[in-house]
């Protein structure tokens, strides 16, 4: 094993260089440095985790507006009384979910430089006037290494702080006019290198929800991202189907103010009918609902784990048109990256996209209409032949039982962290266990600040004077992890949570890590192996994506992912 990358304590810290009219780390009311000084740069070794945290601004919602921003100027126009019933002030703000189905409100992002253990080192703020985030979007944020592992991607919208349902609202170039959100503005992907340098690519894709993630190919200089788009009704505009799934473009070279980006560019997409036992399509588009994206030996593998369109469950690229005549398969050897967009067929709007992703063989084949788990997100590598895959729950609460509101999440069976392990023979993966133990699945906690007792404007049958506020974890959504000189792994994940909030996604959540014995075999987890809470978020805070820092494994540094 070679040396730690990075002593701690061998820069002092105390606030991030300001941008010149952009955000300051002293600006977030949670930079709380362990030492002194000013930001150096990331260092190999090093873990990246995003965090949002909520500016409590009352003055961001009035109660009474109506909801969603500009609906009047839509087809669909507004639908009295929808109107605000809580001003700004978090958590309360997110009430408003009830009359707004598409509310957020957007926020700061900042990039937290931590120890693998958790000591916060430093952290460098996200300038607000080139990228935002949406607060209570849970599926937002994911943080990945380039394929050379020098740099940082992630994606989010060009908006103001304290805008309203950015995370819905149409992107610029593709307006879909049956969106109640009548506003319109574009998502970006962000790049950054080890010394903070930040570069910034607009794109007119997801319009009507959000991007997921994003991965920078060095090679290819282009950008995969993953998300959701539409907003709207059935049938979807081109631009809308065109916007959706899996993308591909190519790093903007003018500053972002400058930039004009075009028609969205699609790499891949699923239909379920490549399945022979599914005869009909879903919603078009819809399929592609993806959120988990990872790159490992030239493979691009995503995850589909909500909605009610599709197959939640873990898919790949197939770039060579072999992998699986029926829509279920594992890569073929000397498969390489995609390069170039999909050819977009002049039956687009009946349709859809061609079909090029498939369902990894041994995973969840059953259409999420019908089916009660699983909840795939985020999933890591540790060899060609271990894959672990985090499983954000089911989000349910209080529909259990009348005594225990949270019994939802501690019942779950494939919530928590998944091991699969890969069969050459039959040419499959298998799971092996689920890995649960100290992710403390159903218990309820408090964070200083937060409201306790239940909140009166989240009802249902089983708690008809409301559910509770305090959040408890469902289960897991971003991760990351390495192999270690000892033959185990250890893997960090962001947790995801249920509670009685207005919009589960505005809980403070947590980064917790674990180690697992790389060899073991299931079906029961090994018992000496638990889940450790690495950081709670504090009071309107949220975490989001977990990553090691860029230049990590750059050079064959065997801390680094998949090393």
């Amino acid at each position: 094993m070679k040396k730690l990358l990075y002593a701690a304590g061998a820069i002092s810290l105390a606030f991030v260089v300001a941008f010149s009219g952009r955000l300051r780390a002293d600006d977030d009311p949670h930079n709380s440095f362990n030492s002194g000084g000013q930001f150096h740069g990331f260092q190999p070794g090093n873990l990246v985790l995003s965090r949002s945290v909520y500016v409590n601004n009352p003055n961001f919602v009035a109660v009474g507006q109506v909801l969603p921003p500009g609906c009047a100027s839509t087809s669909v126009g507004c639908t009295l009384p929808d109107m605000a019933t809580f001003d700004g002030t978090y958590p309360y703000v997110f009430n408003n979910d009830a009359v707004d189905g598409s509310f957020g409100v957007t926020s700061p992002l900042f990039l937290d430089q931590l120890t693998p253990w958790g000591w916060r080192i430093d952290t460098l703020p996200v300038p607000t006037d080139q990228l935002v985030t949406s607060f209570s979007s849970k599926s937002e944020g994911a943080l990945n290494l380039s394929t050379d592992k020098k740099y940082l991607t992630f994606i989010d919208y060009v908006a103001k702080v304290g805008t309203v349902d950015a995370s819905n609202a149409n992107t610029p170039g593709v307006v879909d006019p049956t969106n109640p959100v009548g506003e319109a503005f574009y998502r970006a992907v962000a790049k950054v290198d080890r010394n903070g340098n930040f570069d910034f690519t607009e794109t007119n894709a997801y319009s009507g929800n959000n991007g997921r993630a994003a991965v920078y190919n060095k090679d290819a200089d282009v950008y995969y991202t993953v998300g959701n788009a539409g907003n709207g009704n059935n049938p979807q505009p081109a631009g809308i189907l065109l916007g959706a799934g899996m993308q591909i473009m190519t790093p903007a070279k003018k500053a972002e103010a400058k930039q004009n980006p075009g028609a969205p560019t699609p790499v891949a997409s699923f239909n379920i009918t490549e399945i022979p036992a599914n005869t009909k399509t879903d919603k078009l588009g819809k399929d592609d609902n993806f959120r988990g994206l990872r790159v490992f030996n030239n493979v691009i593998y995503a995850t589909k784990g909500s909605g009610g369109n599709g197959i939640d469950t873990v898919y790949f690229v197939d770039t060579t048109g072999k992998a699986c005549p029926e829509g279920v398969g594992v890569p073929e050897p000397g498969a390489t990256l995609p390069t170039t967009p999909l050819a977009v067929p002049s039956t687009l709007l009946t349709t859809g996209l061609p079909n090029n992703m498939c369902v990894l063989s041994g995973f969840n084949t059953v259409l999420a209409k019908t089916s009660t788990q699983p909840f795939p997100f985020g999933l890591w590598f540790a060899d060609a032949n271990t894959l672990y895959v985090a499983d954000e729950g089911n989000g349910s609460i209080g529909t259990l039982s009348a005594s225990n509101a949270y019994a939802d999440a501690s019942s779950q069976t494939t919530a928590g962290l998944q091991k699969w392990t890969y069969n050459s023979t039959t040419k499959t993966w298998s799971m092996q266990y689920v890995l649960t133990a100290g992710l403390e699945l159903g218990e309820p906690y408090t964070v200083p600040g937060y409201p306790t007792g239940a909140n009166p404007n989240s009802t249902n049958k089983l708690f008809p004077n409301g559910l509770p506020w305090s959040p408890a974890t469902d289960g897991l959504r971003n991760i990351t992890g390495r192999v270690n000189w000892d033959g185990t792994v250890t893997i960090w994940a962001i947790t995801s949570t249920i509670s009685g909030d207005g919009d589960q996604g505005a809980d403070p959540n947590r980064l917790v890590m674990i180690t697992d014995n790389l060899a073991a075999a299931g079906p029961k987890p090994p018992s000496d192996e638990s889940f450790r809470v690495v950081r709670t978020a504090q009071f309107a805070e949220v975490f989001r994506g977990i990553s090691f820092t860029p230049g990590t494994g750059a050079d064959d540094d065997d801390h680094g992912e998949g090393h």
